[in-house]
């Protein structure tokens, strides 16, 4: 009886801890669990979208519902599952690597992680609340402003509150990684994963705010009776495409960028070698960051934006070739002569070089202006996204992920079923994506809910769908994977792989305040150069003295369930005005949760050094 008290209390402890929490290791780990989930959740949407398609004219969804299901799919992969993941690693690893104790600003890590669960849960009770959004990911107007029902109003707000979020996370990371390197961490000794956090953060700081402005004016649009998007009240349905391309083309570098920066710690790590041409490729990503603002109106070249705009962004398009190219040159030339180990998170990171590649000679095609008036709305267009955002983004996540794996759980993931995983996600990956170019090419459009027989198009959706299937199976091992892992896995010693930089001098999982003491970096790879001159860790930059650390808060989880109340307010007015009184409540909740947090002195709490030197045992 007593043990199950004790149990009971375990658990609501653990809970309370993690609702309250302000350490970014354990934020890291919320992102990771609700970004996982999301990207279960938008596989089913995946799945049941594959099996609409697998044979002609099937009736296994209706039509009403495949665009919602369409809609659904984009959204959450791209916002709620690719983006947190990223969140995920950027949380765990980024104060890690350049030595500090935490991020700038723990309450707002708090306040962004609890902003984007809360948009994204908002906008999956849309399926239980007469219907999802149905206009599609990119919510085109005047389809997403006369969407009827409030399937588009659920896409809007949750968009809102999740992206606001986003927009705290990055503010922070750049604040992090400018303010709090350790003493000798110079800009061009940061880690590229480090860096590639920095300009994705950068990007996130100037793209968000057009995803924002566009919503707000969408929102006006349904809820309020305005007419920015409408044609017949003097406004205009392509700024909508220009306001959200001006985000949505920069978020694909946002969800890139970091994987990227893992493939190279992974590549460097398991080459035993120096990454080739570190400044070239810090450059590159700087460039293509600074290049991704000039491209987004290649998704509008059918617009009619005219020749002289189609040939300035086809060119522009066309450049920003040129730095993910020296990338993937520098990648192999850092595996030329290296001492290569195969395992889990090295098989991901060699995967992406051929698949990814494809999916940017795909991108160079569509570029050419007159080209993509044949591609456009193609099935074409679907296989180059999806070589780009899963040969990429996916399998950047997926090997950092194995990479990092111990040391946010102190635990390597099983390398047979590692293994096993990936090549079933990277046969079926081919397998689904590789033919929908051709299916593209043969005429077939996106976003179609039935094909008719005797197009030709049979096999290929076919072949597609059994591709879609490996790729689940795939998903479904990581998970077994994941859950043998935390049963049965053997704890590992703070740098199981031979590391290189400075998270893989401290134990794993680390301590809650990270460093003992501020390492002092002199060079690139600064745990490799300690090593090298035959010492254990990282010379300290300090001598050993208290610790300052933050106080846990549960004000960013009640700010962002008074928004999640409030949001319930804006969606329904529109029928019944009583539900005005949700929007006050909700925001009278936010308003009061500020009030405190800035009457309050909060002064956080100290680690002694004599706490510290029990802790070591000393």
């Amino acid at each position: 009886m007593s043990s199950t008290i004790a149990q009971k209390r375990g658990f609501a402890s653990t809970l309370w801890d993690y609702l309250t929490t302000v350490d970014h290791k354990k934020i890291g780990i919320m992102y990771l669990i609700a970004g996982g989930f999301f990207f279960l959740v938008g596989g089913l949407e995946a799945m049941a979208i594959r099996w609409q398609l697998v044979r002609p004219e099937n009736d296994f969804v209706s039509a009403g519902f495949y665009n919602e299901l369409l809609t659904m799919h984009g959204t959450t992969m791209i916002f709620l599952a690719a983006m947190p993941l990223i969140f995920a690693l950027m949380n765990a690893v980024v104060p890690l690597q350049i030595g500090a104790r935490d991020v700038a600003f723990p309450f707002l890590n708090s306040l962004g992680f609890w902003l984007f669960l809360f948009g994204g849960v908002l906008l999956n009770c849309s399926w239980f609340l007469g219907g999802a959004p149905d206009a599609g990911w990119t919510a085109y107007a005047p389809l997403s402003t006369t969407s009827p029902g409030h399937g588009v109003d659920f896409y809007v707000l949750g968009l809102q509150i999740s992206g606001a979020g986003t927009l705290i996370g990055g503010i922070n990371f750049l604040v992090t990684i400018v303010n709090m390197r350790a003493p000798g961490m110079t800009y061009m000794r940061m880690p590229l994963f480090t860096w590639t956090a920095f300009v994705t953060s950068a990007l996130i700081l100037f793209a968000f705010p057009a995803l924002t402005v566009g919503l707000f004016l969408l929102m006006f649009d349904r809820m309020f009776g305005s007419g920015f998007f409408d044609a017949g009240m003097g406004g205009n349905s392509v700024i909508w495409e220009h306001l959200f391309w001006i985000f949505g083309h920069p978020e694909v570098y946002i969800l890139i960028l970091p994987a990227f920066g893992v493939f190279s710690d992974v590549f460097s790590t398991f080459s035993k070698k120096r990454l080739f041409g570190y400044t070239a490729m810090v450059f590159a990503t700087v460039l293509i960051g600074f290049l991704g603002f000039m491209v987004w109106a290649h998704h509008m070249f059918t617009v009619g934006l005219g020749p002289a705009a189609n040939s300035i962004f086809a060119v522009a398009t066309m450049a920003i070739a040129v730095p993910t190219g020296i990338k993937i040159f520098n990648w192999l030339f850092t595996l030329w002569g290296g001492n290569i180990k195969i395992n889990s998170a090295m098989l991901w990171a060699l995967g992406f070089i051929p698949s990814f590649t494809i999916g940017g000679m795909t991108g160079v095609m569509l570029a050419a202006a007159a080209a993509d008036y044949q591609f456009h709305d193609t099935y074409f267009v679907v296989a180059h996204f999806h070589y780009v955002i899963v040969g990429g983004v996916v399998f950047g996540i997926f090997s950092g992920l194995h990479y990092w794996w111990p040391k946010m759980f102190g635990k390597i993931l099983n390398e047979g079923l590692g293994k096993f995983t990936f090549w079933t996600f990277f046969i079926g990956f081919h397998l689904t994506f590789f033919i929908q170019h051709f299916l593209g090419l043969m005429g077939m459009p996106r976003r179609y809910w039935i094909y008719l027989e005797n197009q030709g198009l049979d096999t290929g959706n076919a072949v597609s769908t059994a591709g879609a299937f490996l790729m689940a199976i795939g998903t479904i091992v990581f998970l077994y994977n994941v859950i043998i892992t935390s049963v049965k896995g053997e704890k590992v010693s703070g740098d199981p792989w031979d590391g290189r930089t400075l998270e893989w001098s401290i134990p794993s999982p680390p301590p809650h305040y990270n460093f003992r003491q501020t390492p002092l970096v002199r060079g690139l790879d600064p745990l490799w150069i300690e090593k090298s001159e035959g010492r254990k860790g990282m010379t300290p930059a300090e001598p050993l003295g208290d610790i300052h650390m933050p106080n846990s808060s549960i004000l960013p989880f009640v700010m962002s369930l008074g928004l999640f109340i409030a949001s319930f307010g804006f969606i329904y007015q529109t029928s019944d005005k009583s539900w005005l009184s949700l929007v006050f409540i909700g925001m009278g909740i936010l308003l009061g949760c500020m009030f405190i947090r800035s009457v309050k002195d909060d002064h956080g709490y100290h680690i002694h050094k004599e706490d510290l030197d029990k802790e070591a045992g000393l």
